[in-house]
């Protein structure tokens, strides 16, 4: 067994680094003995785990899948050794964490780069999607939603308030005038965003518009950008427009009328909640994000 852990380490250190001699150089081991545990390995399994040729080495798709799973199985083994050498205020391993575009760029990737500064053992991954991504399939420790959440076999966290407004440039609300109906808003070039594009906007008192306009797209930063641009209306966090609405950039158009509230919430598997690494950076979003929405967000809403 203490074989077939060495070249589970040996290959997902191979599939990380790109490379057999990167491998080698970071095991303290020679290229031969590092070789012979990847053909080793492919010979149990029975399969090929990664395409070489002189110049490129990249990973099949069983390699892809079992990469996933040894990158866990030794995330879990780090964590288990540190929880009992060590006190559980340490964050070890590797942190897999997926947001939307919009998010991941304005607000995690700071704050991350901060927590993970904090706890030398650990190695974060930030994915940023704006897909619902498969937390179990695709090997997340982490999601950060805006919304709801549709899979009952996952836990939320409340992390920090949100809303989402409608807001524009100045520069299109003075050329097309501001909305002060619901219903108005059919009238206007609205940015529609999401997968798929959303061109239904329901609001806290119940009634909702069709709304429409030339420019729709997957990617709410996307979005945001046409928005600076003044291409239309965009509806969005608070969070990721938060700076543009603070420097005039963008105005937040009928700012009494609004989605129904959904908190920032961190979803993770059952399986994740013993993790010291999750459990550490729930606890530092919250006190970060919620700190910021008092000092910095909550007003532009009042």
């Amino acid at each position: 067994m203490s074989d077939h852990l060495s070249d589970m380490i040996a290959f997902v250190r191979i599939a990380d680094t790109g490379s057999l001699s990167a491998a080698a150089a970071e095991l303290d081991q020679s290229l031969p003995v590092v070789s012979r545990r990847l053909t080793r390995l492919e010979e149990r399994l029975g399969v090929r785990l990664v395409n070489r040729t002189t110049r490129q080495l990249s990973l099949t798709d069983e390699g892809v899948a079992f990469h996933m799973r040894c990158s866990r199985i030794l995330t879990d083994i780090e964590e288990a050794e540190a929880e009992v050498s060590k006190d559980q205020g340490t964050a070890v391993g590797l942190l897999r964490i997926t947001t939307s575009f919009a998010f991941s760029r304005r607000k995690l990737a700071g704050l991350l780069r901060t927590f993970e500064s904090n706890h030398p053992g650990l190695r974060i991954h930030l994915d940023g999607s704006d897909r619902i991504v498969n937390l179990v399939d695709e090997g997340f420790d982490i999601a950060i939603r805006f919304g709801a959440m549709q899979d009952s076999s996952l836990i939320a966290r409340a992390i920090a308030p949100n809303a989402h407004v409608m807001c524009a440039s100045p520069t299109y609300l003075d050329k097309r005038g501001r909305p002060t109906t619901i219903e108005e808003l059919a009238l206007h070039d609205c940015i529609l965003h999401g997968s798929p594009p959303a061109s239904r906007w329901t609001f806290e008192n119940g009634k909702s518009v069709k709304v429409g306009g030339d420019l729709t797209t997957n990617d709410g930063d996307l979005a945001h950008i046409w928005a600076l641009e003044g291409a239309g209306i965009v509806m969005k966090s608070i969070w990721d427009v938060a700076e543009d609405v603070h420097s005039g950039n963008l105005e937040i158009v009928m700012p009494k009328t609004r989605p129904p509230a959904t908190p920032v919430s961190a979803v993770f598997p059952h399986s994740r909640l013993a993790a010291a690494r999750v459990r550490l950076v729930i606890d530092f979003l919250t006190k970060q994000l919620r700190a910021e929405w008092e000092h910095k967000i909550a007003h532009l809403l009042t």
